[in-house]
This record gives structure tokens, sequence and C-alpha cells, in this order.
């Protein structure tokens, strides 16, 4: 094994130019498809914290809300009661809210919007505050008399911070109009939203519409990867079952099935940009060692003469590949590990797609990281394609008739 082994390395190297650039073919196929993998999973992780942290990770509704359309019929009653059962069942963060169609007024300017009461817990209070408050403050848990609007909504109703805003929601269950001091600008990166956007604390919406209610409560898992979520599957029918009659409990998935749909695309576009880059290396592979074969054919017969049979003259021709294709890997290994590491430290994609990437949930700052998959997955490719390019030069030598191949010339 060792002079086989010793024979095709010499082999391969006999025309080293052809050689290096077949390699460096291969090393550039692992390199791209390394980078490529930890750029989609750091992608796939930041659009996951990104959608999870405005919806949750779970949320509890009323059974068929998508179907309802009157106000009262999409109310949880007693919210507290629900969030205190839910709190003795995990210890994931809890975000309790309730979503008022409602008409926004200035003094001269009125808009239909979609009101929102809300009740966050301390982290993901200041990272919506980072995220989205541009100027002023958000209404303090319990203030009953401040609101905070989208920056385009202020616009179009032409007040600024500290002017009065007027709130009508009629055919609630509350007092149905209200005066508020305007506290907080917003910005989303949906202009549609920051048009129709306004928040209240949860303790205001509920006396503006519904008393003690809620439509949704939110839980937010300490999750930061994608791939633990599949933890959900275990959670969700556990804390299904401690809610009360008429109310679901629905995760992420489910609440924003569209965005699901891409996290179940990435998986077979890494897979096809992979088979890509190295279809395209293994045929380099195929025509360095055709050529070397050709051009040893001669050599071969002499083997083949000396007692070599069609296994030992196939194992020496896969082995040159695997060999060739080994070595491209290191080298290419080696480079996008270091630019992995390079770059684990975070870089902002913000002027490659702008304000538009907010849109769909895409983070501003990117971390390369390889998850536990992506190596092996890697290495599989480079020995399939070491395998599948010496397929058909190694059926070819081990056909070779030792007379004819002595008197081959190329």
């Amino acid at each position: 094994m060792f002079n086989l082994f010793s024979l095709s390395w010499r082999n391969i190297w006999r025309h080293r130019g052809r050689s290096l650039m077949t390699a460096g073919a291969v090393g550039l196929a692992v390199y791209f498809t390394l980078v490529y993998l930890s750029f989609l999973g750091a992608m796939e992780n930041g659009i996951y914290n990104n959608l999870t942290a405005s919806v949750g990770h779970l949320q509890v509704r009323v059974e068929g809300y998508r179907e309802k359309r009157e106000f009262r019929d999409l109310l949880i009653p007693n919210a507290a009661q629900v969030e205190a059962r839910l709190a003795t069942q995990t210890q994931a963060s809890r975000v309790v809210a309730l979503e008022i169609p409602a008409l926004v007024a200035g003094e001269t300017r009125s808009r239909g919007v979609l009101l929102i009461g809300d009740q966050r817990p301390s982290e993901l209070r200041e990272r919506f505050v980072k995220q989205s408050l541009v100027e002023g403050r958000l209404p303090e848990t319990g203030d009953l008399e401040s609101i905070a609007l989208g920056v385009s909504l202020a616009r179009a109703l032409k007040v600024g911070l500290g002017d009065p805003v007027y709130v009508y929601a009629p055919g609630t269950e509350g007092r149905g109009a209200g005066a508020y001091r305007l506290v907080g600008l917003l910005r989303f990166p949906d202009p549609a939203t920051e048009a129709q956007s306004a928040y209240l604390a949860l303790a205001a919406a509920q006396e503006l519409a519904a008393p003690g209610s809620a439509t949704r409560i939110e839980l937010h898992f300490p999750f930061t990867r994608y791939s633990q979520d599949n933890q959900l599957d275990t959670l969700q029918p556990q804390l299904a079952a401690s809610l009360g009659p008429g109310l679901s409990l629905e995760s992420w998935r489910q609440a924003s099935p569209a965005i699901a749909q891409i996290f179940n695309l990435l998986t077979p576009l890494v897979l096809i940009f992979a088979a890509i880059f190295f279809g395209l290396a293994g045929l380099l592979v195929v025509n360095t060692i055709y050529l070397g074969l050709l051009e040893r054919t001669r050599e071969l017969g002499v083997i083949v003469a000396l007692g070599a049979g069609p296994a030992q003259v196939t194992r020496m021709v896969v082995l040159e590949s695997l060999l060739l294709c080994s070595s491209g890997t290191l080298v290419g290994g080696v480079l996008g590990l270091a630019t992995i590491a390079a770059l684990s430290g975070g870089f902002s994609l913000e002027a490659l797609y702008g304000e538009v990437g907010g849109v769909f949930g895409l983070p501003e700052k990117v971390y390369l990281s390889l998850g536990a998959w992506d190596i092996p997955i890697t290495l599989g490719f480079t020995l399939i394609t070491g395998l599948l390019a010496a397929w058909w030069p190694a059926r070819v030598a081990a056909r070779l008739e030792p007379v004819e191949a002595m008197r081959f010339t190329a």
C-alpha cells in the first residue's frame, strides 16, 4: 500500500503546473463552500433572532383568530391569569400585547392605525428601543397618558413630541376614546408599518378598549441559533395542554408561514451551490487524471504485464484522484477557516441591501460561524468528487491490454 501511495503521489506531480491548477480549483470549491455555508448559517441565525424577537417563539391566541373579524372575538380574557399560568410552566420571557383597530388624530388630521399596547420584559424592551426608537422615549409601564408614533404617522398627523394625540376606538369594551401626549417617535424598515404604528402602555390600551384582556401573549426563549428551534417541538404541546379552553398555542412558523418557507429552502440551496462548485472542479480533476493516464499508457502496460491486476490499477487511479482532491482541500480548507475566523467578529451588510433588508428581517450585522455538519458536508463533497472523477479513467486503465498499451504512442 505504501508503494502504491508513493507511486500515485509521484504520478500526479509529474506535470506540476496542470496538477497545481486542478488542486487549486478543488481548493477554491472547498474555500467557497465553507465560506458560503458559514455565511448562510449566520444569515439563518440572524433572521431567526430578528423574527422571534418581533413575534416570539410561541404565541398564545384565541382559537381560529384568523377567521374572526369582530374585535371582541379576538380577546384573551383575564390575560394576567393566563400569563401567570404560563409562568409556572416555563421560564421564558413573556410579552402581553393588545392590538386595537383605532383612529388616531392630531389637531387637524387623522389616520386609521393598528394601536398596540404591550408589556415587555426589560431585555426585550431595550432591544426594541435600540432598533426602533429615534427620538423621545417609549410609554412606561402603567403610564396612562403617553403614546409613541411611527415617524411617518406623526408627520402625516402634523404632530411633534409633546403635542396632544387623540385616539378613538369605537365598538370596544373600554372607554373608546382618549387623549395622550406624544413622547416618542419610532422608525421601522417597512414604510407601511411606520405609517400605521402607534404604541401605548398595556394598561392604557386595556383602559381604552379591553380591560384585563389581550389579543396575544408571546413567549420568548433564550434561543440564539436556529438549530435550537427543534426544542419547541417538545415544549409546544406541553405548554398548550396548560392553556384553558378556547386558546391555542402556535409557533413562529405557524404565525409567519411565508418566512418559515425561506428556512426550508436554505439547506437545498446550499447543497445545490456546493454541487455546482465541486462539479466544475471535478471536471478539471477528470481532465488531469485522464491526460496523465494517456501519457503513462506504455508505463501502465508494463505494470500490467508484470502482474498487476485490474483492481490494483483501478486503486492506483482512484488514489491519484483522491490525493489530488485532498491537496486542494487542505489548502482551501485552511484559507476558508482563516477567513471565517477573521470575520467571526461580525461585519455589516447595510451597504449591500440598505433599509430594504430590514423588511425581510435580514440582520444588520453578520457573524460567520460553522455549524456542526458544515465541515463533514464539505469533506463529503470532496470525497464524492474524487471518486466520481476517477471512475471513467479507472475503467479505461483497468481494461488496458499489456501488448497494445506498450505499443501506444501519445
